[in-house]
């Protein structure tokens, strides 16, 4: 699964690298530990545009009867994106980006679990595969993402069973292509990224607590340390 992410990414720099056209209602700030139901910046096609925008991490879809079913559908497997009842509409029509800039996962050790920061080699952003949904909530209308996870990279495999999808610049476009609608195709592109394009390294375990949300926490350190 992935359940933590960072984003320092600004505004600015998501607008060229995802070549946006229009920037919804969003304040964004440095997010050194995205967890589920935080509002989270994820970038879909409307009306033939980019646009970037805020959306609650925890799929809930439009026919849930309260928003709770979110804190079960942070994630989606691409191996049953296209045929689970709940995705299945949705990888055809509200499909997202979803910007970070690196995630952790935690690997299991001798007296507990060790986490480590996954990144790019080039240092760069980097996009989720993820799909939206619009619910229509007692506050109004609340839009929701998960993001796509698929089999781990041998960068990853060592540390977790799953890794989240993320998506070359190629692919970025096929995915946020309105006119693409073939759920086999789209599939095709959820695969593990390129491990050689990666590296990881250890991070405190304060990042285990969802209070925590330092710039520290994306620090590399010793792995006898805490």
């Amino acid at each position: 699964m992935c359940g933590r992410y960072t984003i320092q990414t600004t505004i600015e720099e998501l607008m060229t690298m995802f070549e946006l056209d229009r920037v919804g209602d969003i304040h964004l700030t440095p997010n050194y530990n995205v967890a589920p139901t935080h509002s989270v910046p994820a970038i879909i096609n409307d009306g033939g545009e980019r646009l970037l925008a805020q959306f609650h991490w925890g799929l809930i879809p439009f026919w849930a009867k309260d928003k709770k079913i979110g804190f079960k559908m942070i994630n989606a497997r691409a191996e049953t994106v296209a045929s689970k009842p709940a995705y299945k509409g949705l990888i055809k029509r509200r499909r997202a980006i979803i910007p970070a800039d690196g995630f952790y996962e935690w690997q299991a050790v001798e007296g507990g679990k060790q986490p480590y920061r996954f990144v790019l080699k080039s240092g760069d952003p980097f996009g989720f595969a993820g799909l939206w949904d619009e619910w229509d909530g007692p506050d109004g209308p609340l839009r929701s993402c998960t993001i796509i996870t698929t089999t781990p990279n041998e960068l990853v495999e060592d540390v977790h069973d799953r890794m989240p999808v993320i998506l070359p610049p190629k692919a970025v476009d096929a995915w946020l292509d309105p006119e693409e609608d073939d759920a086999e195709k789209l599939q095709e592109l959820l695969v593990p990224y390129d491990a050689d394009k990666m590296r990881r390294y250890p991070v405190s375990k304060s990042v285990g607590s969802v209070k925590n949300t330092g710039a520290s926490l994306i620090e590399e350190i010793p792995l006898n340390s805490k």
